[in-house]
């Protein structure tokens, strides 16, 4: 074979076989009867057989064109399946997008957003893995996952990352003495049993802080990483916290009741990417739509 055949005349050959007639072909393809008549000429001597015999004014495929039929077939079948799947690409609708994320967000937030992203892009596959701060950073900067959900992020030059500022808020037990406040403060928990974050967070050292300036007791009870864990506690009528908005709505009920905390502290989201890998249209997208669906609980540039 003198060159590897086009798409194109591989298209003209089957469309003639199909139809036993160059006419009907051409029609078929949505080009000229001469023009699909090169085709197969040209088709023909890159073979070095021909193509077809002539009986009763239709074109029958040769036994060396039904040898390679089946052949054919798929390569034209895959080419549809490749031009299909690039088409959903293109319209962010498939893909893989890897994500990494604290273990509180694989249980509230992230599967809400993550179930409302796949609805619309049934070729999409997702994998979200859970873990500490310190393997989330690694990954990113290992380039394993595509997207990455942490706190307490100092930066680094393999990361690129953005900062999401959400509200806070006090989360205690029902029946308990802070439901006649309307804001809860450090002056209402002077002394209260809290169940807060790990030590090492910024947001432990922040909290704690305000306490100590504003002269109050932070009387710790149990250190805890995930906030969806210390509302449970709470649930049990054990402590009182002040965690994410974010975290605490999706605990809400009969057993938790929650309060504004003031004044504004905020628990600070991380979003990492890789700083050196392109994100690819469909997480770009992701994304996109994970910080939207931050917005109502975003600290206001008014600290509201």
């Amino acid at each position: 074979m003198k060159q590897i055949p086009r798409l194109r005349q591989l298209e003209a050959l089957m469309a003639a076989v199909r139809y036993g007639s160059v006419t009907r072909a051409a029609k078929d393809l949505g080009i000229s009867q001469p023009a699909t008549s090169r085709l197969l000429s040209d088709l023909a001597q890159s073979f070095g057989f021909a193509l077809f015999d002539r009986r009763d004014g239709q074109l029958v495929p040769t036994q060396e064109v039904r040898f390679l039929q089946p052949d054919i077939q798929r390569v034209l079948e895959l080419m549809e399946q490749i031009g299909e799947a690039s088409q959903s690409i293109t319209e962010r609708k498939a893909g893989h997008i890897r994500i990494t994320c604290l273990p509180g967000f694989a249980t509230s937030h992230l599967p809400i957003v993550v179930a409302q992203f796949l609805k619309e892009r049934p070729n999409l596959s997702i994998t979200i893995e859970p873990d500490r701060p310190e393997r989330i950073l690694e990954w990113i900067i290992g380039e394993k996952f595509d997207f990455g959900i942490t706190d307490s992020f100092e930066g680094h030059p393999a990361v690129q990352s953005k900062d999401i500022d959400v509200r806070t808020v006090c989360v205690f037990p029902t029946g308990h003495r802070l439901e006649t406040c309307k804001v809860v403060t450090p002056a209402d928990l002077d002394g209260e049993r809290i169940i807060h974050t790990r030590r090492d967070s910024a947001f432990f050292k922040s909290l704690s802080d305000l306490f100590k300036s504003q002269g109050y007791q932070f009387n710790t009870l149990v250190e805890i990483r995930q906030f969806t864990a210390a509302c449970a506690l709470i649930s049990q009528g054990i402590g009182v916290a002040v965690i994410s908005e974010l975290d605490a709505e999706k605990i809400a009920s009969d057993a938790v009741q929650l309060r504004p905390f003031a004044p504004t502290l905020p628990h600070r989201l991380s979003l990492l990417q890789p700083t050196l890998m392109r994100p690819s249209l469909v997480v770009q997208e992701f994304i996109e739509a994970f910080e939207a669906s931050l917005e109502p609980y975003r600290v206001t540039p008014s600290g509201g």
